[in-house]
């Protein structure tokens, strides 16, 4: 399996397999702490090879750099399927919305498959 892309955004689209992604980023610019973030995407694009084509759990976890939490983890099963290719794509898109910082930082979004870490990002969180 291999992640060809796991980002943050303001909006994305799926039809028939295709995405739209708008606004990608990384860092949320906050004027004050506590502050909250209205809402945001997280979009993941995972490409299995024929012999992963099954059932999958996922989970993704936050975590900052004192190792709490931010919200609670997504979870999640997936089964992949192949259309007669030797590999296929899965998507995971959620929405987040009202994301809590206590203060300036760095958040990690982990991407567990089958109870195996696979890919993370970070979100920064900076006063400006």
């Amino acid at each position: 399996m291999k992640i060809e892309i796991f980002t943050f955004c303001d909006f994305v689209q799926e039809n028939d397999g295709k995405l739209t992604i708008i606004g990608t980023f990384d860092t949320i610019i906050a004027r004050a702490f506590p502050c909250v973030h209205p809402q945001l995407f997280v979009i993941i694009r995972i490409r299995f090879d024929i012999w992963e084509f099954s059932k999958h759990r996922f989970r993704i976890e936050t975590r900052d750099l004192n190792g709490d939490t931010c919200m609670d983890a997504i979870n999640g099963n997936m089964i992949v399927n192949g259309a007669g290719n030797a590999t296929a794509v899965s998507h995971l898109i959620f929405t987040v919305s009202n994301l809590r910082f206590k203060n300036s930082g760095m958040i990690s979004f982990a991407l567990y498959m089958d109870d195996r870490e696979v890919a993370s990002i970070p979100l920064y969180v900076r006063k400006g």
